[in-house]
């Protein structure tokens, strides 16, 4: 049953609609920690998709939704913030991931290019991190250690969820970098890396690269 034969429910907006493939190694293992997947961890070289709704708890049958299509997909985040609804699911198989995806959209009556385009906030490069600035970013992570001297990159994009996508090809691009921390469910989502100035800087290319070819509606 779709979302639109429910009599009185109004039609979800579809925020986002985000394939993350082929997880890389540092992102799988940062997704995979109890604070981020309450569900089935993933782990490297699974296929993922990310799925923001509003209302909240449309993500309820969103969920259903992929499910009921394949039920042998694992459900890594389901998550009801206070304006909107989160999915993550994933496997290793890449058509099960796609299956999924398609019966969310046929069943939210809506395409991919629906979901919103996403937009740098800011991003930049500081190099030669001091060993203060490395301790206090250290005790707020929620992935690998920054060291002092390494080459810092931070970037802040809306919706949050593409943080995710961000910090996974950032990390194809410069496999040499460390995932320091991401953020990527609230009003705005952010990356934090660390490693070589080189590295930094095609970590930040591929960052830009991928989200400015994605496909949908202005914010």
């Amino acid at each position: 049953m779709s979302i639109s034969d429910q009599v009185g429910t109004p039609q979800p907006e579809l925020r986002v609609y985000l394939h993350v493939n082929d997880l890389q190694r540092q992102f799988a293992a940062y997704m995979a920690t109890p604070t981020r997947a309450r569900g089935y961890p993933p782990f490297e070289g699974m296929h993922s998709l990310i799925v923001e709704v509003a209302p909240g708890l449309a993500i309820e049958r969103v969920t259903d939704l992929a499910l009921r299509e394949v039920p042998q997909i694992e459900p890594g985040i389901l998550f009801v913030e206070r304006q909107f609804g989160v999915l993550e699911v994933h496997s290793l198989d890449l058509e099960s991931v796609e299956r999924a995806g398609q019966a969310i959209l046929a069943g939210l009556g809506a395409d991919a290019a629906d979901q919103l385009r996403p937009r740098i906030l800011y991003s930049d490069v500081i190099e030669n991190v001091t060993d203060q600035h490395a301790v206090i970013i250290n005790r707020n992570r929620d992935a690998s250690m920054l060291m002092p001297g390494d080459t810092l990159l931070v970037v802040e994009v809306t919706p949050a969820l593409f943080a995710a996508v961000a910090a996974n090809e950032a990390e194809r691009a410069a496999p040499g970098i460390t995932l320091v921390d991401v953020q990527m469910i609230g009003s705005a989502g952010r990356v934090s890396m660390g490693g070589s100035t080189k590295d930094i800087k095609v970590a930040q290319s591929a960052i830009q690269e991928v989200l400015s070819g994605v496909k949908g509606r202005e914010q």
